[in-house]
């Protein structure tokens, strides 16, 4: 392994007081050309990043180095690009993934399908395309990040200065989080569509009076960052403080979350009223279907399967027929009418139950999300964050 990749490896975890990282710094060309630092999540983290004109960049979280990138391609901040073949033998800044595979002792794997990297004896080299793509195209390649934590597990660092979410913690003068201003601004922000509220956990206007309810130890709203694809977990824990964390999927889907009161015992009444209006839960088959139910009418989502990878589910609304059937048979009915939709392959234009698919229909979204709401309590997540 050549020697200076050595020396990003060995300067990982270290202070920026350490020899090892006083090296790096040296080697990209002394002082860095810009320096940023801000606060993030709560409890809060000070994340550090310097660049250098070299095109080398660093990031320490709480004065610990997390992150060695090599920019490949000049940058707002860095003039000129790292020449790569001076950090790896026999590489090029137009390599390809292929090319760094053929230069680089570790096994490439994938974090999702838009994220290669290498395993390394002592971290991880995640390789970075254009747009996230075009990995055996020459010239695609924009930047090597070098980290101690495995790619896709855990958040990337350089999200930390992501312009849609970083920000989003309101401190008061103390330095301490004001939870209702932050709560505003994160509502802001998910208004302006620059975040998606997760159905699956607790709603971001439920969160306050669902917390001073006293009813839940732990209540949490997760939403996703549509710009780094983070998840902004919002958590409040009786006669706790406030936990505001920017997490990857794996790592958020593991929190914890008791099952969700009813709305009669902690919301206002226009609250109360609005549930009322709202789809409620009915009944479900494990990996099946669910039976949801608004006013009057009643809705069977059933789980088909597309292909041996991927599956999804089909919104349909019971006719008069269905439901004198159902009122007959109950359960054994649904579940032979959701076997029907299965092989009815419902995403295919010739079906039957296409047509009658509430999702795809333009009001497919707000169908989705209403559902997802009325099942939170039921699902095999919700199982999950009750149980572990």
């Amino acid at each position: 392994m050549p020697s200076r990749l050595r020396m990003i490896l060995d300067a990982l975890t270290l202070s920026e007081r350490d020899a090892p990282v006083r090296s790096l710094v040296e080697a990209f060309g002394g002082a860095p050309a810009w320096v940023s630092e801000v606060l993030v999540g709560e409890p809060a983290v000070r994340s550090r990043r310097l660049r250098f004109a070299s095109g080398g960049e660093l990031i320490l979280q709480d004065d610990a180095l997390v992150a060695v990138i090599l920019h490949t391609v000049p940058t707002a901040h860095s003039p000129s690009a790292i020449d790569l073949s001076e950090w790896l033998e026999g590489a090029h800044n137009a390599a390809t993934l292929d090319d760094l595979k053929k230069v680089i002792a570790g096994r490439r794997r994938f974090a999702g399908l838009g994220t290669p990297y290498f395993e390394l004896d002592d971290g991880y080299a995640r390789a970075e395309f254009r747009d996230r793509r075009g990995w055996n195209d020459p010239g695609n390649l924009v930047a090597l990040v070098f980290t101690l934590e495995q790619p896709g597990l855990v958040v990337r660092p350089e999200d930390d200065l992501c312009p849609s979410c970083s920000g989003l913690v309101v401190r008061d003068r103390a330095g301490a989080c004001d939870l209702e201003r932050t709560i505003d601004a994160i509502a802001e922000a998910l208004a302006a569509g620059l975040l998606q509220e997760s159905a699956s956990w607790v709603r971001l206007s439920d969160l306050r009076p669902l917390h001073a309810s006293g009813l839940m130890e732990r209540v949490e709203s997760q939403l996703t960052c549509l710009t780094c694809r983070r998840i902004l977990c919002v958590t409040l824990v009786r006669g706790g403080t406030p936990v505001v964390s920017h997490l990857a999927f794996d790592q958020a889907r593991r929190h914890r979350l008791g099952a969700i009161p009813p709305v009669e015992q902690w919301g206002d009444a226009a609250r109360i009223a609005e549930e009322r209006d709202a789809m409620r839960y009915v009944d479900h088959e494990p990996g099946r279907w669910f039976l949801v139910a608004q006013g009057e009418r009643l809705y069977l989502d059933a789980r088909y399967v597309v292909t041996n990878m991927v599956d999804d589910s089909a919104l349909i609304c019971l006719d008069e027929d269905e439901l004198e059937q159902y009122r007959l048979a109950g359960r054994t009915y649904l579940s032979e009418l959701a076997e029907r939709i299965h092989n009815g392959s419902p995403h295919r234009e010739t079906s039957p139950y296409f047509s009658r698919d509430l999702r795809r229909g333009p009001e497919g979204a707000a169908y989705r999300e209403a559902v997802s709401r009325a099942i939170v309590n039921h699902t095999w997540l919700a199982g999950l964050r009750q149980h572990g």
